[in-house]
């Protein structure tokens, strides 16, 4: 599939900061981004995102719980997710770090190689392997071999070691919902996705840890900034194909454009090529490059 960057219509200056807990090998995390890009749908550049790693292997026993795949999640929820368990289990340390690694030098590149490092690790990649995180660099537009030598920067790794101890120091609110967290007894940590929304005017913040629906997060935002413009949601599918610049599941059309995943498959068929994967397909406008 060609990669894009995910591209956002500017409805107005940045309201609200998003700082977005997650890692590329948790299952969850991919299943809750129709509900992450649906906001971008809606709310655009008024939201400004700012993405931090868990590296949820570095608790013992959590890559060999990853390794035993999440079907139930892929008929849950539709993303398209190899439901065979992974070959062996694998470290998430190395692709957050290519993450972090390009948010330091290569940012407008960030957001693409994570959505890549997730489309590998759910089809049953093992994100510790170089060669993934080489192809899904190339597919980020990332010169492989460059971002290998940053991530070998001490910069680099001191701001991973950052997003992991934040990532396990959940605010007093996010605690209040300890069943929301993960991590031993001793050291909670926000699950994948969790977020902190922060209005820019008053500096208040809401933690929302865990999976939830898109409606928690409108929530928060409408009360934090009710000044926000909501656009409504698309008209077709194909502007919706269109604004992304990106293969897109069929969940995340779904999602968006508020249909069910049948009369989704039936509109898209119609206007766009798919890509299998998994137990279902990314679609891309026909004649896209």
């Amino acid at each position: 599939m060609p990669s894009h960057h995910l591209s956002v219509e500017t409805l107005a200056v940045v309201q609200l900061k998003i700082t977005h807990y997650t890692d590329p090998a948790c299952p969850f995390a991919f299943s809750a981004e129709p509900v992450r890009l649906r906001l971008k749908w809606h709310y655009g550049n008024q939201l400004k995102w700012q993405t931090r790693m868990i590296v949820l292997t570095l608790e013992p026993g959590h890559a060999e719980q990853l390794a035993q795949g999440a079907p139930g999640l892929q008929r849950r929820y539709g993303m398209p997710i190899d439901p065979s368990p992974y070959a062996r289990p694998a470290s998430s340390e190395p692709a957050c770090r290519a993450v972090v690694a390009a948010r330091l030098n290569a940012p407008d590149a960030e957001e693409s190689l994570l959505r890549r490092l997730r489309i590998h690790a759910m089809a049953g990649g093992l994100l510790d392997e170089p060669e993934l995180i080489a192809a899904a660099a190339r597919e980020a537009g990332v010169d492989p071999a460059q971002l290998n030598r940053w991530c070998t920067t001490d910069e680099v790794q001191e701001a991973l070691q950052a997003d992991i101890a934040a990532a396990r120091a959940p605010s007093r609110a996010a605690r209040a919902l300890d069943h929301k967290l993960g991590g031993p007894a001793e050291q909670r940590r926000y699950t994948a996705p969790s977020y902190e929304i922060t209005g820019r005017r008053h500096g208040w913040s809401v933690a929302i840890p865990g999976f939830n629906p898109v409606e928690s997060y409108e929530v928060a935002i409408a009360n934090l900034a009710p000044e926000l413009t909501r656009r409504a949601k698309p008209a077709a599918v194909e502007e919706l194909l269109i604004w992304a610049g990106e293969p897109l599941a069929t969940a995340e059309v779904a999602e968006i454009a508020q249909l069910d995943l049948e009369q989704t498959r039936t509109k898209l068929s119609r206007v766009a090529q798919r890509t299998p994967a998994g137990a279902d397909f990314y679609w891309t406008m026909r004649g896209a490059n």
